[in-house]
């Protein structure tokens, strides 16, 4: 591991963190509650301020800001976390803010995920492994965005949303409902528009389970989400189609967005 770097026009707090081999660039501010794990870089102009704990390898680039109090006018200053994961690409303008006493106190960002330029990351959300945010992608309070998420650019997740595994989010879609795993969202008002195919595809998922998957959404489009699914429950399904149902058996404060007619 190459030794840390750290430019003199950087503003480290004594107190921050700092793990082996990182490397921080010209104009960054770090907090003195601040803690990088190995290899982090952060390009220049990047303010990490707060709670912070960045993972291993990851890179943030120029004016991002990580850590900043939440956007929410309930916030009075309370002590709370932001938890970004190892292996992360956080591009120009990137912003993450930690939790709220109300949220449970935490925002916590998986490993490999990448956030594209200006994209929005709120109080208390927990985004998983290897999700990726388009530029300008907003993501509002207390979301849960599961495991290979795609947010397309310029979109908004309201807050309380939950996005299933492997959900893919078109570009300038408004999501105001749950997503179920592996769903394809599009749209201005987002509605569901079957299977993220190519997804799927690229995970390995074979012919056999997307027509189960395909079946079990036309099934989910002729009635209520929720008791069509717990039918659908009681029935043998394949592993996907049983987390698909789980997700919507599953604890939410929103409805589900219904496949598009």
């Amino acid at each position: 591991m190459a030794e840390t770097r750290i430019h003199p026009s950087a503003v480290v707090d004594p107190a921050a963190k700092i793990g082996a081999g990182c490397e921080i660039g010209p104009f960054c501010v770090l907090g003195p509650e601040v803690s990088l794990g190995r290899g982090v870089v952060l390009k220049s102009h990047v303010v990490v301020a707060g709670e912070t704990a960045i993972g291993d390898e990851t890179i943030v680039f120029p004016f991002a800001s990580l850590g900043e109090v939440p956007q929410d006018l309930k916030f009075r200053g309370e002590r709370t976390r932001l938890e970004i994961g190892a292996r992360n690409r956080i591009r120009e303008y990137v912003t993450m803010n930690p939790g709220t006493e109300g949220g449970g106190g935490v925002t916590r960002i998986g490993d490999d995920g990448l956030f594209m330029a200006g994209s929005h990351v709120a109080h208390d959300c927990r985004i998983g492994d290897r999700v990726i945010l388009v530029n300008n992608a907003s993501v509002a309070g207390h979301c849960v965005l599961e495991d290979d998420v795609i947010v397309g650019g310029l979109s908004g997740v309201h807050q309380w949303v939950r996005i299933g595994r492997g959900a893919m989010i078109g570009a300038v879609t408004m999501v105001t409902a749950d997503v179920i795993p592996f769903g394809l969202v599009q749209g201005p008002r987002g509605h569901l528009d079957g299977l993220n195919l190519v997804g799927l595809k690229r995970r390995g998922a074979s012919r056999e389970d997307i027509h189960a998957l395909r079946d079990m959404l036309a099934q989910l489009g002729r009635g209520s989400f929720r008791d069509t699914a717990r039918h659908l429950a009681e029935a043998e399904n394949g592993p996907m189609v049983r987390e698909v149902l789980d997700f919507i058996l599953g604890p939410s404060d929103r409805s589900f967005l219904a496949p598009h007619p």
